[in-house]
C-alpha cells in the first residue's frame, strides 16, 4: 500500500485528485494540505511514502517545500504535479530533490503510474518535460565538441564513473529501461542493473530521474 499526501491549493483540483487517489487500489490518501507550510507540517506528522506537490502554493512554494521536506526526511518521494513547464521550474524542482515531474494535463492513469513509479524509485518525467530535458542535453553537447579531450575526460570522471557506466548513464538519459540498456550494450540484464545501481551510488542520488538531471547539469553525457 502506497501512502500518499496531496499538497494543492486549488480546491476543485484537490477534490478531484482526492477522489482519484481514494478510489485507486494500492493507494491510501493520508492527508491533504492547501499550502506549502501546512504541507511541510503534515509531512512531518504523517511521513507519507509519496507527496503529490503543486509548485504555485501560498506561503511557501512547492519547490521550497520539497527541499525542506527532503532535508528532514529524504525517504519521502515527491512528485511535482503542476501546470508549469518552464525550464527554471523544472530544474529547480529536481535540484530541490523532486523524484518526478508530471503536468496537470496528465490522465488519471498517467498520474497513478507516476505515483507508483516514484514510489518504486524509478522516477517519472512527463513527456512534455522530457523534451525540455533532452533539448538541454543537446546544448552542452555542441560545446563539448570544441573542448580539449583532457577537459572532457576530467569532467566525465569527476564522479568516478567508468567508461561503461558513462555509456549506461547516457542511455538512462535517453529514457531506456534496464532490459533495453542491456540489449543496446549487449550485456546481461543483471549487469545493466548493477551498473545503474553503481551510478546512483556514485552520484549520491536515489532515483533514475535525479541521476538524469544531474547528468545533464554536470555535463556527464
Amino acid at each position: 500500500m502506497i501512502n500518499v499526501m496531496l499538497v494543492e491549493d486549488h480546491a476543485l483540483t484537490r477534490m478531484g485528485l482526492s477522489m482519484l487517489l481514494s478510489n485507486t487500489e494500492g493507494i491510501t490518501l493520508l492527508a491533504e494540505a492547501a499550502d506549502g507550510a501546512d504541507g511541510i507540517k503534515k509531512a512531518r506528522e504523517y511521513s507519507p511514502d509519496v507527496i503529490l506537490m503543486d509548485i504555485g502554493l501560498p506561503n511557501i512554494d512547492g519547490i521550497e517545500a520539497t527541499q525542506k521536506i527532503k532535508d528532514f526526511n529524504p525517504n519521502i518521494k515527491v512528485l511535482i504535479f503542476t501546470s508549469r513547464d518552464g525550464e527554471n521550474d523544472v530544474f529547480e524542482a529536481f535540484k530541490a530533490g523532486a523524484d518526478g515531474y508530471i503536468m496537470k494535463g496528465a490522465t488519471p492513469e498517467q498520474t497513478v503510474t507516476a505515483i507508483k513509479s516514484v514510489y518504486e524509485g524509478v522516477g517519472w518525467i512527463d513527456p512534455a518535460i522530457a523534451k525540455l530535458v533532452f533539448a538541454n542535453l543537446q546544448k552542452p553537447s555542441t560545446q563539448i565538441v570544441s573542448e580539449p579531450e583532457s577537459v572532457k575526460q576530467g569532467r566525465n570522471n569527476s564522479y568516478g564513473l567508468t567508461e561503461r557506466e558513462l555509456d549506461v548513464l547516457e542511455l538512462m538519459v535517453e529514457g531506456l529501461t534496464n532490459p533495453q540498456i542491456a540489449d543496446r550494450l549487449v550485456i546481461a540484464r543483471s549487469t545493466a542493473k548493477a551498473h545503474v545501481h553503481s551510478i546512483l551510488q556514485k552520484l549520491c542520488t536515489t532515483s533514475r530521474t535525479q541521476a538524469t538531471v544531474m547528468a545533464i547539469n554536470e555535463r556527464l553525457v
